[in-house]
C-alpha cells in the first residue's frame, strides 16, 4: 500500500472541514469509505493523524505534518495539469512586460521577436517604464515581468541576471572632454549634464556615484528619451551618461564623442524581476527561460 492522491485529497477535505460527514459530502463518498482511507493513511504513517471528538475531528501533530505535505502534493499536481494543458493547441496567453529604456533599446527587440516566432499564440503587452515604476508594477501585480538595472532598489522582488552593458559619456564634438579617451565620473561632474528621467535606474546610479565622491549633480535638462538626450548633447547643451551601445551610432556619424568611464560601476547589470519565482504561469516562465538562454549556454 502506498500514498495516493485520492487519499491525500480526502485527508485534506477532512482536515479542512474537521468533520468526516462533511468531507464525505464534498468528496461524494460514503462516510465509511472516508474512514477507511484515513485508517489506511494512519497505518502507512505509523501514527494517529486525527483526534476524534463528539463534534468532529482535529489534527494530531503527525496529522498537521501530513496536511502540510498533502497540500504541497496536490498543488504540484494542479500546476502540472495546468502547464501540460498549455500545450494543447500550442502555448498561449498574455504576458505583461515592463522594461527600462536601456533594455528595450539594447537587447529586447530581437529576443522578443524570436520568442514570438517560437510561441505565436502568446501576446506580449510591453511598456517602457522607469526603474522605480517597474519595481512598483511587478510588486503590485500590474506587470508579470520587469527588466531594469539592478541599481534601482528591488524591494524584495526575486531577480535573475539578464545582460550587462557599459556606460560612457557622450560629449559634444567641441567639448573640453572630447579629446579624452577615459575619465573618472567625479571629474565629469564639473560640467553640465543632460540627465535622464528622475525615476530611472540610470539617474539613481548617477546620484549614487556623485554622492560617493562627495559631490552633487544637478542637470540643467532632464528628459526621458535616450535619443533626445543624444540630440541635446549634439546641440552642445551638455554631456550625458548613456550605454555605449546607444552612443555608438551617434559617434560613428561624427555628431558626438564617446568618453569611457574608469569607474567599476560603469559596467552595469540588467536584471529580470518577478514577484515569486516558484509560482509563475508557464507562459511567464517560458519567456524568462528564453531571455536567459544565452546565459544558460555560456
Amino acid at each position: 500500500m502506498r500514498y495516493d492522491l485520492t487519499s491525500m485529497e480526502i485527508f485534506v477535505a477532512v482536515a479542512e472541514t474537521g468533520n468526516l460527514t462533511r468531507a464525505a459530502e464534498l468528496q461524494h463518498l460514503a462516510v465509511s469509505a472516508i474512514s477507511k482511507r484515513i485508517t489506511e493513511l494512519e497505518e502507512l504513517a505509523g501514527a494517529s493523524l486525527l483526534l476524534r471528538h463528539a463534534r468532529g475531528v482535529s489534527l494530531t501533530p503527525a496529522g498537521q505534518s501530513m496536511l502540510h505535505y498533502a497540500r504541497q502534493m496536490l498543488q504540484l499536481m494542479e500546476r502540472m495539469r495546468g502547464e501540460l494543458s498549455e500545450y494543447a493547441g500550442g502555448l498561449k496567453g498574455v504576458i505583461r512586460l515592463h522594461a527600462s529604456t536601456s533594455a528595450l533599446v539594447e537587447f529586447l527587440p530581437p529576443e522578443l521577436h524570436a520568442f514570438l516566432k517560437r510561441y505565436p499564440m502568446i501576446r506580449l503587452q510591453i511598456e517602457e517604464r522607469t526603474g522605480a515604476a517597474i519595481v512598483r508594477a511587478v510588486a503590485d501585480g500590474t506587470a508579470d515581468i520587469g527588466i531594469l538595472g539592478n541599481h534601482t532598489p528591488l524591494r524584495g522582488l526575486a531577480a535573475l541576471p539578464y545582460h550587462s552593458d557599459r556606460l560612457a559619456l557622450g560629449v559634444p564634438k567641441t567639448h573640453a572632454l572630447a579629446r579624452r579617451k577615459t575619465i573618472q565620473f567625479s571629474e565629469a561632474l564639473a560640467f553640465d549634464f543632460v540627465g535622464p528621467h528622475a525615476e530611472s535606474s540610470l539617474w539613481t546610479l548617477m546620484m549614487q556615484a556623485a554622492q560617493s565622491s562627495g559631490k552633487q549633480i544637478e542637470p540643467s535638462i532632464q528628459v526621458s528619451s535616450f535619443e533626445c538626450m543624444c540630440l541635446l548633447v549634439e546641440a552642445g547643451l551638455g554631456i550625458a551618461l548613456l550605454p555605449e551601445r546607444v552612443l555608438a551610432p551617434h559617434a560613428e556619424s561624427g555628431h558626438l564623442a564617446v568618453v569611457r568611464l574608469k569607474d567599476a560601476w560603469a559596467e552595469r547589470q540588467i536584471v529580470i524581476v518577478v514577484r515569486d519565482m516558484d509560482n509563475m504561469p508557464f507562459t511567464t516562465r517560458a519567456l524568462i527561460e528564453h531571455l536567459r538562454e544565452p546565459i544558460a549556454s555560456a
